[in-house]
């Protein structure tokens, strides 16, 4: 076919096109820009540091060198990295069959064919006889993607398994945070214990004393029952914490990638001083490179819009080249010195008039993709931001609540101490000392708690800033991510 026959038929392609057309299906989804969410007033208490971003090893600052190890640990063996590994290599799978449907394709085969005809059908000698024939053949395709589809095709692909690599990424810091939570926990549980364990050898010589005085004719029964509620009360209290233990050693467990076992191997924790946090400058909009997740997102939302530009070429006309060559031999004839040769130049060309619908409704589905894309991308940043005011206003909170309650510890602890004084100086009594020590047991249990959570809280905090990823060449999409009208 000459050139201006092809550029004719094109023309003339472009103008029936009009039968089957995009016209009126675009996506609705705009994405969210950080400026407009405003934080000023949220983070006005919050120190500011031009660069204070979580180091990635940030839980070497918590300052436990088993914690560390443990850490180390479920970065190799926990199952949800190799899920995302696969899911990574399945990606990268995804792209280069996208990367390799552009290029062209050529292929060889050949086989040997017998049949009989009958002699009703054909006159001898060539009814009734069976004969066989040899064949070989060559063929070469090319679909020359004038508009670019298979180039859109691809670059989705490639925006898909950026994503999964970035989600990849995102799992350890996930994991390695969930460690140091669940580590915290364990810890607390065993102060737990340590508080309820004290309680209960209060109580108990609380209701041995409370029974002698019984006896003595100071006190009564109801007195008695209620040190044998106390009692009944602590020994919950010691059953409790040893449940959080093991639930905390089973949590450490599962995110190791290990047999329960594995979590009684775990020495109690030492006691952790939360990390010092800065919010970083800049926040709204640095924010977006150093969260794993809106990273990922982000490359979702730049693969949803190639989707679209792929799936508008559809509409328009499309040119393929096809070459086949072939030789056959009958009988015992060599087929590589055999007469029957033939050869083809098969250019085609190919525009959609009536389909029912079928490429309008998967535009419309490319549409709604990049929708979601964009409103699971606007979520997460949303989320994000508001997560780290939520962990500062928690932990300036918590470091509030930890100042008034050692100042009530302080003083349970003084009250104690004069009670054991007088007790000692045979002016006040022993069961006057066993009821201001259970005072100071549940101000211990407070505080116990609030320490944890403001550990927690700040680990939180380093997850809500990123947990330590760092922007690579490459992680961020480059294109406007805009879906192009055609």
């Amino acid at each position: 076919m000459r050139l201006h026959t092809l550029v004719a038929a094109v023309g003339a392609a472009l103008i029936l096109s009009g039968c089957v057309t995009s016209r009126g299906l675009e996506p609705q989804g705009q994405l969210s820009d950080p400026s407009t969410l405003h934080a000023d007033r949220s983070l006005a208490k919050a120190q500011v540091s031009p660069a204070n971003w979580p180091a990635a090893d940030w839980w070497t600052g918590l300052g436990d060198s088993q914690l560390d190890a443990l850490i180390a640990e479920a970065l190799k063996g926990n199952p949800d990295l190799a899920v995302a590994e696969a899911r990574v290599r399945q990606a990268q799978a995804q792209s280069g069959a996208a990367d390799a449907a552009r290029d062209p394709t050529f292929g060889v085969g050949g086989g040997i064919a017998g049949a009989r005809l009958p002699g009703t059908l054909l006159p001898p000698p060539t009814g009734n006889h069976f004969g066989w024939t040899k064949y070989g053949y060559g063929n070469f395709s090319w679909d020359l993607d004038l508009w670019g589809g298979k180039r859109d095709a691809w670059e989705a692909a490639v925006g898909a398994q950026r994503a999964s690599e970035i989600d990849a990424r995102a799992a350890r810091i996930e994991i390695s945070t969930n460690v140091a939570r669940a580590y915290v926990q364990l810890g607390y549980a065993f102060t737990q214990l340590d508080v309820a364990k004290a309680e209960l050898e209060r109580s108990q010589a609380s209701g041995t004393l409370t029974r002698q005085r019984v006896a003595a004719g100071v006190d009564n029964q109801i007195q008695v029952k209620q040190a044998d509620s106390e009692i009944a009360t602590a020994e919950r209290e010691v059953a409790v914490a040893e449940r959080a233990i093991d639930s905390s050693r089973s949590a450490l467990s599962v995110l190791l990638g290990k047999g329960p076992d594995r979590g009684l191997d775990i020495a109690r924790p030492a006691a952790l001083a939360p990390s010092a946090v800065a919010v970083p400058a800049n926040l709204p909009a640095d924010l977006l490179g150093h969260r794993a997740d809106l990273v990922a997102a982000r490359w979702r939302v730049e693969a949803a819009s190639k989707s679209i530009a792929a799936a508008k070429t559809e509409f328009l006309p499309n040119v393929s080249l096809g070459i086949l060559a072939a030789q056959v031999a009958p009988g015992s004839e060599n087929l590589f010195s055999a007469r029957a040769r033939f050869a083809q130049i098969l250019p085609a060309f190919s525009l959609p008039i009536f389909d029912g619908g079928r490429l309008r409704a998967n535009l419309a589905g490319k549409d709604a993709d990049y929708d979601l894309a964009v409103a699971q991308y606007n979520k997460i940043l949303v989320g994000a931001l508001n997560e780290v005011s939520d962990d500062l206003s928690a932990l300036d909170s918590t470091g509030t609540q930890i100042a008034a309650q050692q100042r009530a510890q302080d003083a349970a602890q003084q009250a104690y101490d004069l009670s054991q004084q007088r007790y000692k100086a045979g002016v006040g009594s022993y069961l006057e000392s066993l009821i201001v020590r259970q005072q100071l047991l549940q101000a211990e249990q407070r505080m116990a708690a609030l320490r944890a959570q403001q550990v927690d809280t700040s680990v939180q905090l380093i997850q809500a800033l990123g947990g330590g990823f760092r922007p690579e060449a490459g992680d961020q999409p480059v294109a406007a991510a805009t879906p192009a009208n055609n």
